[in-house]
């Protein structure tokens, strides 16, 4: 076990995440968005709206998060989204775990009752198939209209509501046409019972079509639970109430209560509400936030992040900051980003749900007519355009990218990637270089000064403390603690060391010609560091070149360190003694050449680089810089967890191309067979259904 600061809270520059100056930031449930063409609808909607910054919607979670202008209420976001059509509810952090589960509870009745009556239904249906006489027949099609048509009226209400808003808002959704293939079956039906004498009716396929939709919609949002995002996991972990204490005794209140300052009684077990100060050496667990399973020890006025469990004794802490603003809210609203961005693949699949209600209902309309004008026969060419409604609906297309892409963020960040930026993850799966830092990112320094004058070593404590870079860190940990000297004109420049001014003469901790020095008026203090490989820093290697990619070793250290370090990893082309441009301009050479590169650092010599590569990836140790200029932050000690990001990145591309293959497959063969009178409506909706549920499984497979 080790002293350190959780690598979740050194992970997340403040200014990074949180919103706007006086801004204000609002979770509002959407119930009834169903495709991409949803989103679409809901974005435009509110990008009308004046009171609006930003709008993100996460199609998974059927919710949008709205960041609203200063001082001004939720109340013309949610006018908006109900003019549009939509149910909007807005949540609070305890609410959006039980809107996830009533959303699929709700229909369970509705399946039932529409079950129960299909196949009552259905047991008549044989009876007058198996020939009954004429007035048996009518008996039992009346019959079958009394059951089926109150189950429709309770079973369908999801459908027709949705497609109700839709219509009222001067829109269509993927709703309307199923609403109008239920309405039109069991209303042809009741026609042909009451008028014509009953020779077909569709009771038993209405009420079927209306079971399979909701079995499917109930069975995709199981799946959907499956995978889950690591947004809503961490969501998952916060606390509801906490115990504070006061000057007359412990006090139980709501999380949202705790400010910074208040004094927080945690019992052994006990998860961290808030981030805050430990008041005394404590053993935690930060496996959730960081993916580390090994228990960390940390000293008295170590800070302490929310979401963390206190796993030896009771611990008292001091809060630094409210609920909203701790690092578990911060680490939901990064992974939410990722989660919910948009990429390449996104476009096709928005395209094709904005051309999907046009399309679907001229054909459905053509072959009305054309089955109509060929053989006359009304009641038939209304079935077949009835299954071309159900049939073509494009919720497997809706949900090929946004199923994979939650999960596999979800599964990155239980292996201590997370990641910052929407397209991330595309980008992670092109890369086939890898160029790695060495100081700080594949290696750990541990400092040996020499013997230093109190005078020198509190210069030295003031220039190490100015500066997050890992030799001035390991410089630190090795000087005894006491005073810092008053310096003024600090600043940290990269690839040279932080400077100063002590008493008007510059001083400066950097680099020397064989590595750091100390240079102070009249002096220069060499720093031996001894460097140790970063836990995983050998098994990523080998394993990122078993994969196939080309790793290089980049670094401003001198050329005999940097072979050294190469020779013992096995890297085979090294930059040594490069300036942050050169890393940059190195980047760019291997761009111009093809090269997709990954770049990992964690200096701000290194933060152009970052920030120029195809993908990035810097430790939760990094300089704020770096850690803002990368896609994603590995949060844990272990380097391995870089080779499992690029497979996995790898995986989802795949399987985001098997989803849209699917769905355009289905589509291909599907709409020609509806259209050509091979489909039934119950057909249509069995179908359906399982294109959704299949593309959904595909995501969430191991």
């Amino acid at each position: 076990m080790s002293v350190a600061a959780c690598p979740g809270c050194a992970a997340l520059p403040a200014d990074l995440v949180l919103p706007a100056a006086g801004s204000r930031t609002i979770d509002i449930a959407l119930p009834g968005i169903r495709c991409a063409g949803c989103i679409a609808s809901v974005e435009r909607a509110l990008a009308d709206e004046s009171s609006v910054c930003t709008a993100r919607v996460n199609l998974a979670a059927r919710r949008v998060r709205v960041s609203l202008r200063p001082g001004v209420p939720a109340d013309a976001a949610l006018a908006a989204l109900r003019r549009a059509g939509y149910d909007a509810m807005e949540l609070d952090g305890a609410a959006l775990e039980t809107v996830a589960e009533d959303g699929q509870r709700h229909l369970l009745p509705r399946i039932a009752v529409a079950g129960f009556a299909m196949m009552n239904v259905m047991a008549l249906s044989v009876a007058v198939w198996s020939g009954a006489g004429e007035a048996t027949r009518a008996l039992f099609h009346w019959v079958s209209a009394a059951i089926a048509l109150p189950a429709l009226a309770f079973s369908a209400v999801p459908f027709f509501l949705s497609a109700f808003a839709a219509l009222r808002a001067g829109r269509l959704n993927m709703d309307v046409p199923i609403a109008l293939a239920i309405a039109l079956a069991a209303g042809t039906s009741l026609y042909e019972t009451a008028f014509a004498g009953g020779q077909d009716t569709w009771f038993d396929a209405a009420l079927s079509l209306t079971f399979f939709l909701l079995v499917g919609r109930y069975l995709e949002g199981r799946a959907r639970g499956a995978a889950r995002s690591a947004a809503a996991e961490l969501t998952a972990l916060e606390l509801p109430r906490a115990t504070r204490l006061t000057e007359t005794g412990r006090e139980v209140v709501e999380v949202a209560a705790l400010a910074a300052g208040d004094r927080i009684a945690l019992a052994a077990g006990a998860r961290v509400p808030v981030d805050g100060v430990a008041e005394a050496a404590a053993t935690l667990d930060r496996s959730a936030l960081t993916g580390e399973a090994d228990p960390v020890r940390i000293a008295a006025g170590a800070p302490v992040c929310a979401g963390e469990v206190v796993l030896d004794a009771p611990l008292v802490i001091r809060a630094a900051a409210r609920a909203e603003d701790s690092t578990l809210r911060r680490l939901a609203r990064l992974v939410e980003v990722a989660e919910t961005g948009r990429h390449r693949y996104s476009g096709i699949a928005d395209r094709a749900a904005r051309l999907y209600a046009p399309v679907v209902h001229g054909l459905a309309a053509l072959a009305f007519f054309g089955w109509w004008i060929a053989t006359g026969e009304a009641h038939r060419a209304i079935g077949i355009a009835t299954a071309t409604l159900i049939i073509t609906c494009p919720c497997a297309l809706a949900l090929a990218v946004p199923a994979v892409t939650a999960a596999m963020t979800g599964r990155l960040f239980g292996r201590g990637i997370l990641l910052k930026s929407p397209t991330g993850l595309e980008r992670l799966a092109e890369i086939d270089t890898v160029l790695c830092d060495k100081t700080g990112t594949l290696t750990e320094g541990v400092a040996r000064l020499p013997d230093l004058d109190p005078e020198a070593a509190a210069v030295a404590r003031a220039l190490a403390r100015a500066s997050d870079h890992p030799v001035s860190r390991a410089v630190a940990r090795a000087l005894p603690d006491g005073p810092h000297a008053p310096l003024t004109s600090i600043e940290e420049v990269p690839g040279d060391g932080v400077h100063g001014l002590w008493n008007g003469a510059p001083v400066r901790l950097g680099r020397g010609p064989d590595g750091p020095v100390l240079d102070l008026p009249g002096w220069r203090f060499p720093l031996a560091l001894t460097e140790h490989l970063r836990p995983g820093a050998g098994q990523m290697v080998a394993q990122l070149k078993r994969m196939g990619f080309s790793v290089e070793l980049v670094t401003g250290d001198t050329a005999a360190r940097a072979r050294a370090l190469a020779a013992r990893l096995g890297i085979a082309e090294v930059h040594p003694a490069l300036s942050p441009g050169d890393k940059s301009a190195l980047v760019h050479e291997r761009a111009e050449a093809g090269a997709r590169v990954l770049m990992l650092g964690d200096g701000l010599n290194d933060a152009a680089a970052l920030a120029s590569a195809h993908a990035s990836l810097a430790p939760g140790t990094a300089l704020d810089a770096a850690r803002v200029a990368a896609d994603g932050v590995i949060l844990g000690e272990d380097l391995r967890a870089v080779a499992d990001t690029l497979r996995l990145a790898r995986r989802a591309r795949r399987r985001i191309r098997q989803n849209l293959a699917l769905a355009v497959l289905y589509n291909a063969v599907a709409i020609p067979v509806a259209v050509a009178g091979l489909a039934t409506p119950l057909m249509a909706a069995a179908v359906m259904s399982s294109s959704s549920i299949l593309v959904v499984l595909n995501a969430v497979r191991r």
